[in-house]
Parts: structure tokens; sequence; C-alpha cells
């Protein structure tokens, strides 16, 4: 998380950090509270975008980048300090593996039962060659740590492979994954070193599209992870060809920052934002039914005027879906509920049960925001939450 200051908004009175405490049972059993779930079916309300972190002390090979643990990098280690808050976690306790996942299931706790989160391993950058590149990787979770954490929590947690397509046992992974449990992939392009469009992934679509297993990869522009620094890799025209593979593609966040060429007029083409390049690619019959788009991270400061062109598209609906980027809803000046009050898109009552929830449980604070919030007359309807439909394994 660069964490830009255009980024950040503090709501009066505030913490600038999580104060990592429980909900009341007064604030959980509240009515603003309880109507956020009404007429949804639980145990189809899967959260697609939910992360893991971990520094392998369970040995299970979780491992971030000394970059981000050193003040010699002052920007990392803020960014990795709070990501660290936001999810409750004291490194000096040497125990960040167990204490990230005890947080979560803490969190997990305050939704109905059914309800299940989909947690992300996260394959490390890999060069031209297909081998490991340790210096470009930001953090690394294992396909089996992931597997193992959902399977020991199957109550509340799925979990999503991360397997780079350059890798020569990929498609051998990726048959693993999904015999393991897996419900989806999950691909960072730009920082991983991945371009979509490269014919190098074709034999790793194939098996995807085979095994019907959906990708979820990140588009535009990325401010979150650093790693191979390949910013023209989250370009969403090159998920034309996964999706001509016939994979399912969903795409983070719904491509809602920064500036793409665009490619469609010629690797020198101008630029253009890259949601409208998702726009577009929305808009191509063809993809219909392949092509998704996640809501998660958008309520935040930098990105929440999407909001309302996304809700203007009536044609989008049952092609988008609820994730919520934990741990990031608990990086609290990320999120600004004043904002959406002044603008009308939540009730003054409204936003102050939400500011409260925050400090108790930032997952549940992010999924009534998007619950509640209303522009204009529209909604984020039931399909966008019940997203088990896309996800649920059948075989």
């Amino acid at each position: 998380m660069a964490l830009p200051s255009h980024a950040l908004r503090l709501d009066a009175g505030a913490s600038v950090f999580n104060p990592c405490g429980n909900l009341s049972d007064e604030l959980r059993n509240h009515p603003l509270t309880t109507a956020a779930f009404e007429g949804l079916n639980p145990s189809d309300v899967w959260d697609c975008h939910a992360h893991l972190l971990g520094l392998g002390e369970s040995g299970g090979g979780a491992w971030v980048t000394p970059k981000m643990q050193s003040l010699l990098r002052l920007r990392l280690y803020a960014q990795y300090r709070f990501y660290l808050n936001a999810s409750c976690v004291n490194p000096a306790n040497k125990i960040v593996d167990r204490d990230f996942l005890a947080r979560l299931m803490t969190l997990m706790a305050d939704f109905p039962q059914g309800y299940r989160a989909m947690v992300m391993a996260f394959d490390r950058t890999h060069d031209a060659n297909g081998k490991p590149d340790l210096e470009k990787s930001a953090f690394y979770l294992p396909d089996k740590y992931a597997a193992d954490v959902a399977a020991q929590n199957q109550a509340r947690l799925l979990w999503t492979a991360s397997i780079h397509p350059y890798r020569s046992d990929a498609v051998s992974a990726l048959d693993e994954a999904v015999r393991n449990g897996a419900v989806a992939v999950k691909w960072l392009p730009p920082a991983m070193g991945i371009d979509p469009a490269s014919p190098r992934c074709d034999a790793f679509y194939e098996a995807m599209a085979r095994h019907r297993l959906p990708l979820i990869t990140h588009g535009g522009e990325e401010k979150a992870v650093e790693g191979a620094h390949q910013p023209a890799f989250g370009n969403v025209l090159k998920l034309r060809r996964p999706l001509e593979h016939g994979v399912l593609v969903v795409v983070a966040h719904c491509a809602s920052l920064g500036w793409d060429v665009d490619l469609d007029k010629g690797p020198k083409g101008p630029k253009v934002s890259c949601f409208e390049l998702f726009e577009r690619l929305m808009a191509t019959s063809q993809f219909e039914g392949r092509l998704f788009g996640d809501i998660s991270a958008l309520p935040q400061t930098n990105r929440m005027a999407y909001l309302e062109r996304i809700l203007k598209h009536r044609d989008w609906q049952g092609r988008l879906l609820n994730g919520s980027d934990y741990p990031l809803p608990g990086v609290l000046p990320l999120f600004s509920v004043d904002a959406f009050v002044e603008r009308n898109w939540l009730s003054s009552e409204v936003g102050e049960h939400l500011k409260q929830i925050r400090g108790g449980n930032p997952l549940l604070f992010d999924f009534l925001l998007k619950r509640h919030l209303e522009i204009d007359g529209q909604k984020f309807g039931r399909d966008v939450f019940e997203t088990a439909r896309i996800f649920r394994r059948t075989t």
C-alpha cells in the first residue's frame, strides 16, 4: 500500500490506527447490522478477495521480503506496519502466521453461519525462464499453506491458488490445487511478472478452462504491492487472451485506478483510463458469462468515485462480485464514512453505526457499507454478494 496522500482521509475523531477491538453484542445484533443480511442466503455469500499474511513461523512457508521489514526502506516499512496493524498482528510476538489467522477467524465469527471467505495464496515473481526471483517478489503464500488453513477452518474459509504460468510445473500444480479444493486462481501480474497476453500462458489457460476454475486477476494501476515493476502487465486488454481460451476471468477492483495504453490502437496507442478499458471488455458480447469484476477496495477514498459509474451500469447485473480485500479495511485512513454521508450515499444514522462497527470489526464494516450504500436509488443487489454461484466446485 503506497498510501498516497490523496487516498487518505481520516474521519473526525477517528484513530489513525486500527484499535483492534471486539464487536459488542449490541452492535452485532443492531437492526442496521442484521438488516444487511436480510434476503441473503449466508451459505452462498463468499468473500471472493481476502488475503493471508505470514512470516513462516508456523512452518508453512509464508514469507515477506526483508525490504518491507527494514527501516532503511521507510515507505515499504510503513506500508508493512499498516498491514500488520490492520490485521491486529504484533511482529514482536514472532507468531504472525497464527495471530493473523486468529484475528481473521474472530472477525468471521460476527457473520452469520455459512458465510465464508476465499483466502488467497500468492506465488513468487518468476523470470522469463520460469525461475523464482525473490529479489523481485513482495511476499509469498504457498498454495499448500492456504489449502491447509482452509482445511482447518472449513466452516469459514475456502482457498484460492496462485500459480505463476511461466513455471515448468504450472499445469501439474494447477491439477494438484484442484484436487486440494482450490476454488479459483489469483494473479497480480504487475508484481508477479506475468504478461497475461503472452502465448507462454496458453497451456495454463487451457488447463484452467478444462477445470472450469476462475482467474481472479488485478487490472489497472497497482498500489498495494511492489514486485516485478511491470505496470503494463495490468492492462485489462491483455485479458482477452484467457477469455478467448474460455477462462472465466474476474478483474479485481474493476480496474478502477490509473491509465493504460489503448492496445487496440497499437502498442504506442494513446493512454486512456483503465476503467474505460474494462468497460470496453465488459461491453464485448462474446465475454458475457465469462468476464466479471470484483468490487473489493472500491469504497476506499481513492476509488470511491467509481462506485457511481459502476452502479449506473445496470447491464452489469450478475457480473459484479463482492470481496473485502482484507486486511485493507483495517487501514482506517483509506476509508472515509463522512465522505459517503456528504454525498448522500449513506444516511447519517448508518454512517454513525458504521463508525462504531469499524473499531470492532473492519471486515464487517466493509460488508455493511456496501450493503447500505445507495446512489441515486441504485444499490448493489443480492447477486453481488452471493458469489458462490461463480466459485462453487461441482465436480
